[in-house]
């Protein structure tokens, strides 16, 4: 649903994206990481038919960025950092214009504005004036814009930014329960935590490249090695660490604890528990040791850095 080839986006001898390739499928969400600046949101534009790229091609829903702008315009929803909304405009009549302007029949308008305002809790406000909204009503409604007609892609821009926890969780579930009709997102964002939960993928853009693009279980084992397991006995372990030496290599333990690197988990914990058993040690608890995107994320700006220190 989202195909980018080779991206590229030049300002006056700047280059803002440099050779950007990205293939997003029907109903799967990716999640775009990296600072303000790296390209992010110029990716975003060129892929709505806002900006013309330098060289590359793109298409959105199978139309083509550059020679089908109308058609991909009608195939997405976007949410920009902008929202230019019209404040002197209340709700239902915001939302009417724009669904005139996508060519919605009134009913198919009303409809829509109401259940999609009903879903983010804004029902209340839909006779208020926009310059009456908070920050965070504000981004709800310019979602809610980004969805009127009902697009199978949506590319949103930081989506719950400014939100308190209620309303972003409901966005969240929103872009769950889209996902369940087969809808495809891109969303950048620097909330790490949400991009773990929300993403089947994530790349990771600095100075307009993409320097990691995968899975998270993918990244994590690139950048930060296999799984860590942590054992818990009910008694101190007696000698546990050194039955298991053969099987694994301890990387940290205590009294009754410890810890060891597992590549292939379904092979070689019930062999850990199969010994442990064998030795007379009671296991309370065998788990990995939690990972996260914000770890993954770190190391990657760190071994980058160090890439291009290198190239220097």
């Amino acid at each position: 649903m989202i195909d980018a080839q080779e991206l590229v986006k030049d300002f006056d001898g700047f280059r803002a994206v440099d050779h950007i390739s990205l293939n997003v499928p029907a109903g799967s969400v990716l999640a775009v990481l990296g600072p303000n600046g790296a390209g992010k949101t110029t990716t975003v534009r060129m892929l709505t038919s806002i900006l013309a790229p330098t060289s590359g091609r793109a298409s959105i829903a199978g139309y083509d960025v550059v020679t089908q702008p109308e058609a991909v315009r009608a195939h997405v929803g976007v949410l920009t950092e902008q929202h230019g909304l019209y404040e002197r405009m209340k709700a239902v009549e915001y939302l009417d214009f724009f669904g005139r302007v996508y060519r919605l029949s009134a009913t198919e308008r009303k409809r829509r504005s109401l259940d999609l305002m009903d879903r983010f809790g804004l029902t209340f406000a839909l006779d208020k004036r926009l310059g009456e909204y908070s920050k965070g009503m504000k981004q709800k409604l310019a979602l809610v814009r980004s969805m009127l007609h009902n697009p199978p892609v949506l590319l949103l821009d930081e989506p719950t930014s400014a939100m308190d926890p209620l309303s972003a969780k409901q966005v969240r579930d929103a872009i769950i329960e889209l996902q369940r009709d087969e809808r495809t997102f891109l969303i950048t964002t620097h909330n790490l935590t949400e991009a773990q939960s929300l993403a089947n993928t994530i790349a990771v853009i600095r100075a307009g490249r993409i320097v990691a693009h995968g899975t998270f279980d993918d990244l994590a084992r690139q950048f930060i090695g296999a799984p860590v397991m942590e054992l818990r006995t009910a008694a101190p372990m007696n000698g546990l660490a050194r039955d298991l030496a053969d099987l694994v290599t301890v990387e940290a333990s205590g009294e009754d604890w410890l810890q060891y690197r597992a590549p292939i988990p379904a092979q070689l914990n019930p062999a850990v528990l199969r010994r442990a058993a064998s030795v007379g040690v009671e296991v309370v608890t065998l788990a990995p040791v939690s990972r996260t995107l914000e770890d993954v994320y770190l190391q990657i700006v760190k071994e980058d850095e160090k890439l291009t220190d290198d190239t220097r």
